[in-house]
């Protein structure tokens, strides 16, 4: 889990266009008006999510971490993701996308007790 947070956080670059999702983008968009396109950014979306569970499903268990589900876990780790990529285009500031994740990982190493800070930047 860690390790995908991390991942994730090194792909933001400068430049907004490479890191950010245009399926988040085209979401905001076109939700109200366009159901099918809207249907399927949430198959990608929530797809994406889906690969995160069974890791995260393993973390809870291990941890015995209770109140929570992978798959929810999962869904939040993607609302911070996509939250994190529009404050950063509304900022004109990749960092706060990092920022994001930052906080991202502290919340993770919290609910699981594996104190540390992010890396960072080198």
């Amino acid at each position: 889990m860690l390790a995908y947070i991390a991942f994730r956080r090194a792909l933001i670059s400068d430049n907004l266009p490479e890191f950010t999702c245009l399926v988040g983008t085209m979401v905001q968009e076109v939700y109200a008006t366009a159901p099918a396109i809207r249907d399927a950014c949430g198959a990608s979306i929530f797809g994406h999510a889906a690969t995160l569970e069974a890791n995260f499903d393993a973390a809870i268990r291990q941890y015995r971490v209770v109140g929570l589900t992978a798959q929810s876990l999962a869904r939040h780790t993607q609302t911070v993701i996509q939250g994190a990529f529009v404050l950063a285009k509304a900022a004109n500031n990749p960092a706060l996308a990092r920022e994001g994740l930052d906080h991202l990982e502290r919340y993770v190493r919290l609910i699981f007790n594996r104190q540390s800070e992010p890396t960072p930047d080198a």
